[in-house]
C-alpha cells in the first residue's frame, strides 16, 4: 500500500489511501483549522494601521498639546470630522500635514533629508 504524507507537519503519522476518516479526526482538523485562522487574523490585526484617530491619539502621535491641536484645526492645517461630539482625524491627513511641513522646512534649508 502506498503511504501518503500527512498535511500537518507536527503530526508525522502515515496516511493511507484506504484509511477511513473518523469523527475524532474531523474534530482535530476543525480545531487546527480554527487555530490557524485565528492566528492569521491576529497577525493581520497587529499589522493593520488604524485609519481614523481621536484627538488624544493625534496629540500623543505628534507630541503636541491640546492648544496646538486646536490651532491646527482652526487654521485648517489639519482636517477633521466630528461625529456626535467626538473629533476624528484621518491618519493620511496627519501624515500629509507632516510631509508638507517637512518640505517647507527643507526648502528653507532648515531640514535636510
Amino acid at each position: 500500500m502506498k503511504e501518503l504524507k500527512s498535511p500537518n507537519r507536527n503530526d508525522l503519522r502515515p496516511v493511507f489511501p484506504n484509511q477511513l476518516v473518523t469523527v475524532a479526526d474531523l474534530e482535530e482538523f476543525k480545531n487546527e483549522l480554527l487555530l490557524g485562522v485565528k492566528s492569521l487574523l491576529e497577525e493581520n490585526k497587529k499589522t493593520a494601521k488604524q485609519e481614523w484617530l481621536k484627538s488624544y491619539q493625534v496629540r500623543k502621535l505628534l507630541g503636541i498639546s491640546n492648544g496646538t491641536l486646536q490651532t491646527l484645526k482652526n487654521n485648517g492645517t489639519l482636517p477633521f470630522s466630528k461625529i456626535g461630539g467626538i473629533i476624528y482625524y484621518n491618519l493620511n491627513d496627519v501624515n500629509k500635514m507632516l510631509e508638507e511641513r517637512r518640505r517647507q522646512l527643507s526648502g528653507r534649508g532648515v531640514f535636510k533629508s
